[in-house]
């Protein structure tokens, strides 16, 4: 028994200290010019930009340029905290950020079910017609919209005339409520088939074995779902969901801009468009500096979203992303 295990301790394994750093990089030379691109990348158009971002802090002139402008501290961030505007530009973006927010389901469940089809024709049809919303630009979407909805032209006025003979004058651009559900709706019908790709890819993962076992045990395909493809997937769906809070405050610009009018500004004026607005077609003349304030505002209160998701996600089941 000594013997053995005397022989058992002389067998230990060396560790061998790690290579030094210059003789690591000597030997994955190719490997470390590749990861260069990326990261000067990222230098040129992400941390360099940054510095402009003094101009929140300035009155800023062009003439004067970033360095000669003068330095006003927090006096624009001030001035949009008092403004009139300053409730109901936030509050628009909070409230179709999390109306937005409680659509996020709706891909994961369009996942689940479709992973369920068996006829791979069927399945590639379904597909193919829910990924096709999301190549279509936003110009183009908003247009078909218009021509959806529109209180004249418009195919849904037309077709309740021509079936019943009466007048309908329904504007969804038109008004608060009509542009919050307009917004949603479109934007559930372009983005589920493509938000749900990442979770077929994360359902293809899932051992078949394990199905067929539950199946002998006479599990429903509702319990199938549920305790093997749903856990299968949570750890993407707490990504996503992560990073889905990181634009909490970012509505974007350009599909909102565009189904923008007169009528429903009280519900459609968000901070991306408030700061175009005032930083670029303002009446009194572009104002950089107070747009740039507003913009600062945003990406920190982002920032505070998804640390704190990224937080909530490590105390419930350590699925954070760091």
């Amino acid at each position: 028994m000594a013997e053995s295990v005397k022989t058992t301790q002389n067998h230990v394994p060396h560790i061998h200290p790690p290579k030094p750093l210059r003789k690591r990089v000597a030997e994955n030379w190719q490997m470390d010019v590749f990861l260069l691109i990326p990261v000067v990348w990222l230098i040129i158009w992400e941390y360099c930009p940054s510095y402009g971002l003094t101009i929140a802090f300035k009155n800023y002139r062009a003439r004067d340029g970033i360095l000669g402008s003068e330095w006003v501290g927090i006096e624009h961030f001030i001035k949009f905290f008092q403004s009139y505007q300053f409730a109901r530009v936030v509050g628009n973006t909070v409230v179709l950020s999390l109306l937005s927010m409680l659509t996020f389901p709706i891909p994961i469940a369009f996942a689940l079910l479709l992973n369920i089809v068996q006829k791979k024709k069927y399945k590639s049809f379904i597909e193919n017609v829910t990924y096709m919303p999301h190549f279509i630009s936003t110009v183009v979407m908003v247009g078909i919209l218009r021509r959806v909805f529109d209180t004249n032209t418009g195919i849904i006025n037309n077709f309740v005339e021509q079936l019943f003979g009466i007048k309908y004058d329904l504007n969804m651009f038109m008004g608060g409520t009509n542009f919050t559900t307009l917004y949603i709706w479109s934007g559930v019908w372009q983005g589920t088939g493509w938000g749900s790709i990442i979770y077929m890819a994360a359902l293809s993962s899932v051992d078949p074995e394990m199905h067929e076992a539950a199946t002998i045990d006479g599990a429903s395909r509702w319990k199938r779902i549920l305790h093997i493809d749903l856990p299968t997937i949570m750890p993407t769906v707490v990504i996503m969901l992560i990073m889905r809070c990181s634009s909490i405050m970012g509505i974007g610009f350009d599909k909102v801009y565009l189904m923008q009018n007169d009528t429903n500004l009280i519900a459609s004026e968000v901070i991306s468009t408030y700061t175009y607005k005032v930083g670029l077609t303002a009446a009194g003349g572009a104002n950089f500096s107070y747009s740039a304030a507003i913009g600062m505002f945003n990406s920190v209160i982002n920032l505070a979203c998804v640390c704190f998701a990224n937080f909530v996600a490590n105390k419930v089941n350590g699925s954070g992303l760091w």
